[in-house]
């Protein structure tokens, strides 16, 4: 037999199931309220966490009085003093490590 054009077969033996979810709509929409009101919960929890954080955060260029302590050109001269390079050599002449070691690998025994 052909099904009718909207998916359902002719002698379907509960014409209205499609329509069944209305006989509980009062608990559906209340199912729906609480979830909707659980998840706007969520998003006001997150939002104060976010909020919360930022207020712990440190960022100098807002936290620090302006004019105090250094200006961003004295502390990059200093970063640039402080170069990686600098008695790499020295240090690797006193070391005592084992240069024939196993690399260390956090969590593994050997």
């Amino acid at each position: 037999e052909d099904p009718v054009g909207n998916g359902h077969e002719e002698k379907e033996s509960n014409p209205f199931a499609e329509y069944m979810w209305m006989e509980n709509e009062e608990d559906f929409n209340r199912q729906v309220e609480e979830e909707l009101q659980e998840q706007e919960f969520l998003d006001r929890c997150f939002q104060e966490m976010l909020e919360e954080e930022e207020q712990d955060w440190f960022i100098p260029a807002r936290d620090l009085p302006q004019g105090m302590g250094m200006g961003m050109g004295q502390l990059q001269q200093q970063l640039h003093g402080l170069s990686v390079g600098d008695g790499a050599d020295d240090i690797l002449s006193k070391s005592n490590l084992n240069p024939d070691a196993k690399e260390f690998v956090p969590g593994v025994k050997y």
